[in-house]
């Protein structure tokens, strides 16, 4: 069973309708160069034409597993104007799951840069790799790519597949997520109309272009109401981000909660940051205490929380105007959410459920896998696998992810309710709670705190705070303090690496 989107424009005509919109312009920087929309869409038009010299044919998929860089953006693009579908790989993966990824896709190419050449040539097992960067024997070089003609337009339609995204893994072997043109393309119409300020179009973009969140971002651009200019960074660093915030005079970026975090500890107010107005944050929950810090330390800038899923082409949600803090906004432009009961009943306001969408963001399906698609997408209805609820005025709030709750004693704790409270500790700049298994009580709950630099605190008081705060069967019995916090690769917390711990 899949999903179906209606028949639209591709993305490679999207981006045409850009340039004729707007024209020749100082549109990217990335380190230390401003690059023209003109001369990115002249070497967009070539790489293609080189992709089909290599043998790529519409609907082929290529592997990109890059260091953010103009190229990445070129890529997709290219692939894009030959009809070919671009399957990011963040680089932080390993060379086996990079194999899986090549090999569940029936990849015919991959595209690196040279940090990665040597797990992304052994996972590519003979298959061409393009390399961006230094020339490398048994590598193409990206110059080959870009010495042709320019390749006219390879049309689609919104039902073809334009990008096959693998999802964590954090449950097990990754998945191919599907998203059409269709998908992707109202997904980005979404988030640029929500986005949209006049006069507020200088942003910097830290996040990976492999992600979800970082693609739609990408082609949130392809429908900006206005040129805009933007700012890259090949990885975050807080130290960098503050320097190019203040450097350019940018008023937006796209970060993600721990990324917010780094920046907490960095001396913000040594900074001229009055020119940042809005950050957007997505990916994971944001603690309405780290959120309150942030603006704080930035006056005159507002953070604004949204929510989305790589099976949502990164985006169900986003807060309007009136924002409220907690709630990741409201049902973006064409999307619905409702909140059903273990049993499929629809839940009302304020009840907790499984968070289920439809719209014309949804995924075709996952790759391969019609048995994992069909339990996903029931009746039209994706189930995320996250838990929620709506208030009154409908603003969505999402609780925890249904497979960390942690069962006490038969009573349900979220995760999050006690990350939330150890990280108003004024001492604790990290916090993530997991179950442990427990003969009597089914579940125990754990807390792993990470402390600021140079402070002493003892988990005894840790869990005495947490007990003044949280009801008696929700606070952590047991507290670790570790130097960090596992992130996966999209630099989530990885709970799943603190369970192991334990066992």
């Amino acid at each position: 069973m899949t999903t179906t989107t209606s028949a639209g424009t591709s993305l490679a005509r999207r981006a045409e309708e850009v340039m004729e919109r707007f024209g020749d312009r100082e549109s990217l920087f990335f380190e230390g160069r401003w690059f023209r929309s003109g001369e990115l869409t002249d070497r967009a038009h070539r790489v293609a034409r080189g992709f089909v010299d290599l043998g790529v044919r519409p609907g082929d998929r290529v592997v990109v597993c890059m260091a953010n860089c103009p190229e990445v953006g070129l890529t997709y693009s290219a692939l894009w104007r030959a009809g070919a579908v671009p399957t990011p790989v963040l680089f932080l993966l390993t060379e086996e799951e990079i194999r899986h990824v090549v090999r569940d896709s029936g990849a015919v190419a991959c595209v690196t840069t040279p940090e990665f050449l040597p797990k992304v040539t052994a996972a590519a097992e003979g298959l061409p790799v393009v390399l961006v960067g230094e020339p490398a024997a048994g590598a193409i070089p990206w110059e080959q790519l870009e010495s042709g003609a320019r390749l006219s337009l390879v049309d689609r339609s919104g039902s073809d597949l334009a990008a096959l995204l693998y999802t964590g893994g954090t449950t097990g072997r990754s998945k191919g997520v599907a998203l059409s043109h269709a998908s992707l393309d109202a997904a980005g119409s979404a988030a640029a109309e929500a986005a949209f300020s006049p006069g507020r179009n200088s942003g910097l973009l830290p996040l990976p272009l492999a992600h979800a969140y970082g693609l739609l971002v990408t082609v949130a651009g392809l429908h900006a109401r206005e040129p805009g200019r933007s700012v890259l960074m090949r990885w975050f660093d807080p130290v960098g981000w503050i320097s190019l915030v203040e450097e350019h005079r940018l008023q937006t970026s796209a970060l993600v909660p721990s990324m917010i975090q780094m920046l907490l500890a960095q001396p913000l107010e040594e900074h001229d940051l009055a020119c940042l107005e809005r950050v957007s944050s997505g990916a994971a929950p944001l603690a309405a205490d780290v959120m309150a810090e942030f603006e704080r330390r930035i006056p005159g800038c507002e953070i604004r929380e949204g929510y989305g899923c790589t099976e949502t082409s990164a985006l169900i949600s986003s807060q309007p105007e009136e924002r409220r803090v907690g709630s990741v906004g409201k049902p973006v432009t064409g999307v619905e959410v409702r909140i059903e009961s273990a049993d499929g009943a629809v839940l009302g306001a304020g009840e907790d459920g499984e968070i289920c969408v439809r719209g014309p963001v949804l995924m075709t399906g996952y790759w391969n896998s019609p048995d994992a698609t069909e339990f996903a997408v029931r009746d039209g209805w994706l189930h995320t696998g996250d838990v929620g609820h709506f208030d009154e005025d409908g603003y969505l709030y999402v609780v925890d992810r249904i497979k960390d709750l942690i069962i006490r004693g038969g009573f349900n704790v979220y995760p999050r309710d006690v990350e939330d409270v150890l990280l108003a500790h004024p001492d604790v700049v990290g916090a993530a709670a997991v179950g442990r298994p427990d003969p009597k009580l089914g579940e125990e709950v754990v807390a792993f705190v990470q402390l600021r630099p140079g402070v002493e605190v003892s988990t005894a008081d840790l869990i005495s705070y947490a007990r003044e705060h949280l009801g008696a069967y929700k606070y952590p019995r047991e507290v670790h303090l570790v130097d960090s916090l596992p992130l996966t690769s999209v630099m989530k917390l990885d709970r799943k690496a603190l369970r192991a711990t334990l066992s």
